[in-house]
């Protein structure tokens, strides 16, 4: 796949509390019918391993990333009620990281910076 030019790409990864599989994943399909949807939305996507769920997402732009976000905040908080947001790494062109620092710090991602690759 080919990267657009201003993607950013948001992983958060969620430990599942115990007991709460069945509703995490009874859960999910709710966030794929907001973000298909979405305008920006590049790809969208769960995974799996064991307790640990990783949504993995891409964007156009800050603004898409942002966009999202608002749009599935209430499901947000109602999955971090069954999970716990154990890191949330965000990979994009420096400047739109940069208009996502202030937005998202409270949520502490980690960020990692385009270098080269496919354009």
């Amino acid at each position: 796949m080919k990267n657009h030019p201003n993607a950013v790409s948001i992983h958060p990864y969620f430990e599942i509390k115990p007991g709460q599989r069945d509703a995490v994943m009874a859960a999910l399909p709710r966030f794929i019918e907001h973000t298909a949807t979405e305008p920006k939305c590049i790809y969208y996507g769960f995974t799996s391993h064991g307790d640990l769920l990783c949504c993995q997402e891409a964007y156009e732009g800050a603004e898409g990333v942002l966009a999202h976000l608002d749009g599935v905040g209430q499901q947000l908080a109602k999955l971090l009620e069954l999970s716990t947001l154990v890191r949330l790494e965000i990979h994009g062109p420096a400047a739109e990281l940069r208009k996502l620092e202030g937005p998202l710090a409270s949520m502490n991602p980690t960020y990692f910076t385009w270098e080269c690759g496919l354009e």
